[in-house]
C-alpha cells in the first residue's frame, strides 16, 4: 500500500483510538488492507506462535493436522494454490480458535521436470551451457543456487496470504527428511517385491529425454487434419489424419489387405496385421503372411478378439514397442518388438540406411513418399483422433521400451478402494468417491524412474558384468546405502564385496513419489511412526484429470504399505479456479495471476514485464500479451487479502467450477470497507470510559437490540455449521448478510437517533459492543488481517484474562449465545422491514429525497398492529420518514396521501400534501412511462429461440407491467393531489 492511501485512510477515521498495547505487543505502520502487522504477528510472530502451542482456556484436547499439497518450486503461487490456501487457513484458524491443537504442515516440491528445465534454460540463456556440458554434480549445484534465489518466493506468497502455518515444521521434498523417507520407502517396496525392473513401455517425452507419468501426458482431441509445430522439429506436422497402406499376401499378387494409420513413421516398427478371427472378409487368409510394404520383410496374419471389424478396414498393423494395445496383442502371439524410435525421438538403425537418424515426423514424409513410390498408397483422409502432448514440454509423447523401475500397484490399490468403501476413508463431496473405485480398479504398475538429474537418485545399484544364478540378466541390488548395497550384492553373488563393481542407477524417482511421501516424512518418518488418525490434506481438484489420484491416491497406497494405516480419514475436495470466461488459468493464455497482484494491485505493464520474463516463447508471448491487454486494460486495483479470500472462500468450493474475476475481489473489498467504517461509528459511540459486560450478563431493553442479538446468534450458528460441513459459501454468506444486511443497513441506522436521547439509554452500546466483538470473531479465520487490526482496538472486558491475538480467542457458538436466540421475534420484524421498504419504494416514485413524511398503517387485524406499535421509532427511522401511527380499521385514508398494500390485510399511507408538485412530476412519470412501455413492445414483438431466453423474457415482461402498473398508480394520486389543491405549496 502506498503512502497516498495510508495517509486518506488515517483522514478517513481521525478519531480511531490506538491499539491496546497491553494487549499486544507489535509495532509497525497501520496496514490492514493488503497485510496488517497485527495479522502478518497473528499467523506468524514467535509470541503468537508460542501461544498456539500452549494450552487455550477454550482447549478441547482434539487435534486438527493438515499439510499444505507442496506447490512446485518452481516459480509462484497462482489463484488455485490461492483457494486451496484460503480454505485451509480459514479451517485452521477455526479449529484454534475452537480450541483444538493445530498443525498445519507448509513446504513446497521439487518438481524434478519442471525445475530442471527451468534451470537448463536459464543456464543456456545466460552463460551458453547445455546441461549435458556439465558434470551433474556442478549442475546440481545450479540447481540448488537457483533453488536458494528463487524458492523463496512461494513463501512469501503464502505469508502475504495471510497463512498460518508451523513455519518451524517446513519441509521441501528434497531437503534431508525427505531423502531418507524415500530411500526407506524405496527400499522396503523392494524388499515386500511391490518394486521391480523391467522393460516396459512408457511414456515417453523426447524433448525432454525422460519418462513422464500419466498425469503429464494431455490428451488434445483434434476434430481432423490438425497443423502443428513441435520442439526439435524443422518442419510443421499435419495431424488427424489416416493413412491407408497396402500389404500384398505373400503368393497372391492381387491380393492385398488395407490397413489405416495415423502414424506412418511407427511403419518399419510392423511385426504382424492383426484382424478378428471371425471377421469373413479375411478367413481365407488366415495363416497366411503379407509383404511389408517398404521392406518386403514376411510378416504374419494373426487373428485376434481384441480387433474391432467394424473400425476401418477391420484390419490393424501391429507395432509392439511403440503401442500399448499392439504390445499386449504382440504379448499374446509371441512377437518380438522393433524400436524404431529412439529417445530423442529420431529414428533407430533398424529402420534402415534412409531414415536413421531423421528426426520421426521428417521421416514420416520420406515413408509417406516412399509408399507412393512402391504402390502401396492406398488414400489419406480426414480422421478425428486424440494426440497424446507432454504437458511439460508440448512434445507429442511416444511409447518406447525402455528398462525401469515399477511399482506393483494391484494390492495396494485394492486396499485403497476398500479404505473407501467401508468408510474409513470419506471423500468429500462423496461424488468423487465411484471415481476412486473406478480408478483403483483400473490401476496399473506405476513406471517411477525418471531420465533426469533434478531428483532423488534411485537407491539401486548394478552389479557390474555379473549376472544372477540362473538368469542372463543384469543383476541388479537394493540398499539405503552403497555400503549395504554392496553387502547383499556380495551374499547374492558370493563373491568378496570389495572385488564387486557396483554402479549407481543414474536415474530419479518421479516427483510424484516423494510427494506421496510428503506427510509422513513432515511428521518424520521414518524415524518416528506418526499418528496420523487426524491428518486432512487438501488436493486440488482438477476436474477431468487423476491428479486428485496421482497425489492422494499415492499417499493411501503408500501410507496403508509402510506404516499400516491410512495418511488421514477425509479428503477435501474444492474446485478448480477458471478465468471469468471458463478458461483453465494457463501461462500462454495470459490469465495466470499471481495473488499478490489481486492484493496489492500492479499495473498493466508491470504484468507484460512478468510474462517477457517468463519461458513462452514468441507466439504465445505474443497472444498472452493480447489477452492481457483485453482483460486487464487498466492493470489491476488493489483489493487487500481479506476480499481475495473472502471472495474465494464465498464460492461452493465443494461444487462445480469457480470462474473469479476481479470484480468479484473488488466488490469484496468494498465489504471490508463497510466493516471498517462500522467499527469507527461503534467506537465513536462507545467513548473512552466504555465498560463492556460479559457477554452472559447482556439482556436487551429493546426490541431492535434483542433483534440484532438473535441476528448475531443465527449467524454463529450458521457459521459454525458451516464449518463443520466445511462448505465455506455458508460462513461467507452469514457473515456478509449479518455485518452488511443486519448490523450496517439496518441496527446502526435504527440506533443512531437513540443514542442522541437524553438520557443516553445503557443498552444499545454495550449491543454495540457484543456485535462487534463476535462478529469480528466469527469474521476471523475468513478475515485475519481485518478482524485483528478492528478487535485490538475494542476495549477489554472486565477481569478476564484477554487473548494476545484474536486468532486464539475463543471462537463464538451457537450454544453460548443461545440466550439471545428469538426466531419468533425476527420473523415479526421480517415485517416491519417490509414496510420498510414499501416506504421507501414509496419516497423513491414520488421522488421525496428530503422530505420526512408523516406515515400510517391500518391493519384490519388488531394483533398484526401489535406487531409494529415495537417498532414504530425503527421504522420511521430506516424508512426516512417523520412520525408514523395508525390509522383505525374501516376509516378512510386522509386526502392527498399516497398508498401502498403490504398484504391483504395492512395498508401503508404516506403524507404527499404539500410535500411534491403535482403537474410538475405527473409529467417526470409520463416520460418514465413512455420509456417503459417502449421497452415493453419491443419485448412482446422479440421472439426467443431458446427455453431459457424465453423465461427471462417472461420474468422482465412480469417486471415492466408491474412497473407499469406503480406508475399508473402513483399517476392517479398525483391526479387527486390536484383537484384537491389546485396551487399546492412547494416544500
Amino acid at each position: 500500500m502506498g503512502p497516498n492511501r495510508l495517509q486518506r485512510m488515517r483522514r478517513a477515521w481521525p478519531r480511531l483510538p490506538a491499539p491496546r498495547g497491553s494487549r499486544v505487543a507489535f509495532r509497525g505502520r497501520i496496514r490492514w488492507f493488503p497485510s496488517s502487522f497485527h495479522a502478518a504477528a497473528a499467523a506468524g510472530h514467535p509470541g503468537i506462535a508460542a501461544a498456539r502451542r500452549t494450552k487455550l482456556p477454550q482447549a478441547t484436547g482434539e487435534t486438527f493436522s493438515m499439510c499444505i499439497p507442496p506447490p512446485n518450486v518452481t516459480g509462484s503461487l497462482h489463484i488455485g494454490h490461492a483457494l486451496t490456501v484460503a480454505i485451509q487457513d480459514a479451517l485452521v484458524r477455526w479449529h484454534r480458535m475452537c480450541g483444538d491443537q493445530v498443525l498445519w504442515v507448509p513446504g513446497s516440491d521439487h518438481a524434478g521436470i519442471a525445475t530442471q528445465a527451468v534451470v537448463e534454460k536459464q543456464l543456456w540463456k545466460e552463460q551458453g551451457v547445455r546441461r549435458h556440458e556439465l558434470s551433474r554434480e556442478d549442475f546440481l549445484r545450479e540447481v540448488w543456487k537457483w533453488k536458494e534465489e528463487k524458492g523463496g518466493e512461494i513463501c512469501e506468497q503464502l505469508q502475504a496470504l495471510g497463512a498460518s502455518l508451523d513455519w518451524d515444521r517446513e519441509c521441501f521434498t528434497m531437503d534431508a527428511g525427505s531423502s531418507v523417507a524415500v530411500t526407506e520407502a524405496f527400499v522396503r517396496l523392494y524388499e515386500a517385491g511391490l518394486l521391480y525392473r523391467n522393460q516396459q513401455l512408457v511414456n515417453w517425452s523426447c524433448a525432454l529425454r525422460s519418462a513422464i507419468s500419466d498425469i503429464e501426458v494431455e490428451s488434445r482431441p483434434l476434430p481432423g487434419r490438425t497443423e502443428l509445430r513441435l520442439p526439435g522439429c524443422p518442419i510443421p506436422v499435419s495431424f488427424g489424419l489416416l493413412v491407408s497402406v497396402a500389404f500384398p499376401v505373400d503368393g497372391e499378387p492381387d491380393t492385398e489387405i488395407i490397413v489405416g494409420t495415423t502414424r506412418p513413421e511407427t511403419l518399419p516398427g510392423d511385426v504382424a496385421v492383426a484382424v478378428h478371427p471371425d471377421d469373413s472378409r479375411y478367413t481365407h487368409l488366415h495363416g497366411r503372411q503379407l509383404r511389408h510394404p517398404l521392406t518386403g520383410q514376411l510378416l504374419p496374419l494373426v487373428t485376434d478378439s481384441a480387433v474391432q471389424p467394424h473400425m476401418g478396414t477391420g484390419a490393424v498393423k501391429v507395432t509392439p514397442a511403440h503401442s500399448l494395445a499392439d504390445a499386449e496383442l504382440g504379448a499374446r502371439h509371441g512377437l518380438s518388438p522393433l524400436s524404431v524410435i529412439a529417445e530423442d525421438g529420431t529414428m533407430t538403425s533398424l529402420c534402415g540406411d534412409w531414415l536413421q537418424g531423421l528426426h520421426r515426423f521428417v521421416a514420416r514424409e520420406k515413408i509417406m513418399s516412399a509408399l507412393r513410390e512402391r504402390g502401396v498408397f492406398r488414400g489419406l483422409q480426414n480422421h478425428p483422433m486424440v494426440l497424446p502432448i507432454c504437458s511439460r514440454s508440448g512434445d507429442v509423447v511416444e511409447y518406447l521400451l525402455k528398462s525401469q523401475w515399477f511399482v506393483r500397484c494391484r494390492e495396494m490399490g485394492d486396499r485403497a478402494a476398500q479404505a473407501v468403501e467401508s468408510g474409513a476413508l470419506e471423500l468429500s463431496p462423496s461424488f468423487h468417491q465411484k471415481n476412486w473405485q473406478h480408478w483403483f480398479s483400473h490401476i496399473g504398475d506405476w513406471c517411477i524412474s525418471r531420465q533426469l538429474w533434478w531428483g532423488h537418485q534411485i537407491p539401486a545399484y548394478l552389479v557390474v558384468e555379473e549376472q544372477t544364478k540362473g538368469d542372463r540378466e543384469d543383476c541388479w541390488v537394493v540398499g539405503r546405502t552403497e555400503a549395504e548395497a554392496r553387502k547383499i550384492a556380495s551374499e547374492l553373488t558370493g563373491r568378496p564385496a570389495a572385488e564387486l563393481t557396483l554402479q549407481r542407477d543414474p536415474d530419479v524417482l518421479d516427483t510424484w513419489f516423494s510427494s506421496a511421501l510428503f506427510p509422513f516424512a513432515a511428521l518424520g518418518w521414518p524415524q518416528e511412526t506418526p499418528d496420523l488418525t487426524r491428518f486432512y490434506p487438501l488436493s486440488l481438484l482438477e476436474t477431468g484429470s487423476d491428479l486428485l489420484f496421482f497425489w492422494v491416491g499415492r499417499m493411501v497406497m503408500l501410507g496403508t504399505q509402510l506404516t499400516g494405516q491410512l495418511p488421514f480419514s477425509k479428503v477435501l475436495l474444492h474446485s478448480m479456479v477458471r478465468d471469468r470466461q471458463g478458461r483453465k488459468m494457463s501461462k500462454s493464455l495470459g490469465n495466470v495471476l499471481d495473488p499478490r497482484d489481486i492484493i496489492s494491485g500492479v499495473e498493466l505493464q508491470v504484468l507484460q514485464e512478468k510474462l517477457r520474463d517468463g519461458n513462452l516463447d514468441s507466439t504465445e508471448l505474443a497472444i498472452a500479451a493480447a489477452a492481457q491487454r483485453k482483460d486487464f486494460p487498466h492493470g489491476i486495483p488493489e483489493c487487500g487479502t481479506d476480499a481475495l479470500r473472502f471472495t474465494l472462500c464465498s464460492h461452493g468450493a465443494l461444487g462445480g467450477d469457480l470462474h473469479l474475476s476481479v470484480s468479484e475481489v473488488l466488490s469484496s473489498r468494498h465489504f471490508c470497507n463497510k466493516i471498517w467504517n462500522s467499527l469507527r461509528f461503534i467506537l465513536n459511540a462507545l467513548g473512552e470510559k466504555f465498560v463492556p459486560q460479559p457477554a452472559e450478563e447482556l439482556s436487551p431493553s429493546s426490541p431492535m437490540d434483542a433483534w440484532i442479538l438473535s441476528r448475531l446468534a443465527h449467524t454463529a450458528r450458521e457459521c459454525g455449521r458451516g464449518f463443520l460441513a466445511q462448505e465455506l459459501s455458508l460462513v461467507t454468506h452469514a457473515l456478509h448478510h449479518f455485518w452488511l444486511h443486519n448490523l450496517c443497513d439496518v441496527y446502526l441506522e435504527a440506533v443512531k437517533p437513540v443514542l442522541l436521547h437524553s438520557p443516553r439509554p445503557q443498552g444499545p452500546p454495550q449491543v454495540l459492543f457484543s456485535c462487534a466483538d463476535i462478529g469480528l470473531r466469527l469474521l476471523a479465520p475468513l478475515m485475519p488481517f481485518l478482524a485483528e487490526e478492528l478487535w485490538q482496538r475494542l476495549p477489554p472486558r472486565p477481569g478476564g484474562s484477554s487473548a494476545p491475538s484474536i486468532s486464539v480467542a475463543p471462537y463464538p457458538t451457537a450454544c453460548s449465545l443461545e440466550h439471545w436466540h428469538q426466531p419468533e421475534l425476527e420473523q415479526r420484524f421480517s415485517r416491519v422491514q417490509e414496510a420498510v421498504q414499501a416506504l421507501r419504494a414509496l419516497r423513491a416514485m414520488y421522488q421525496l429525497t428530503k422530505a420526512r413524511p408523516r406515515v400510517l398503517l391500518q391493519s384490519s387485524e388488531p394483533e398484526e398492529q401489535g406487531l409494529f406499535e415495537a417498532f414504530l421509532e425503527p421504522l420511521g427511522t430506516l424508512g426516512h420518514c417523520g412520525a408514523v401511527g395508525f390509522l383505525p380499521p374501516g376509516v378512510l385514508a386522509p386526502s392527498g396521501w399516497a398508498q401502498a398494500p403490504l398484504n391483504d390485510t395492512i395498508q401503508v399511507y404516506m403524507e404527499l400534501q404539500g410535500l411534491v408538485d403535482p403537474q410538475t412530476h405527473l409529467s417526470l412519470l409520463a416520460a418514465r412511462r413512455h420509456k417503459l412501455q417502449k421497452q415493453l413492445d419491443g419485448l412482446m414483438a422479440w421472439t426467443p429461440s431458446e427455453r431459457e431466453t424465453e423465461t427471462k423474457r417472461q420474468q422482465r415482461l412480469s417486471s415492466l407491467e408491474l412497473e407499469l402498473s406503480k406508475l399508473d398508480k402513483a399517476a392517479s394520486h398525483l391526479r387527486q393531489l390536484m383537484d384537491a389543491c389546485p396551487n399546492p405549496r412547494e416544500l
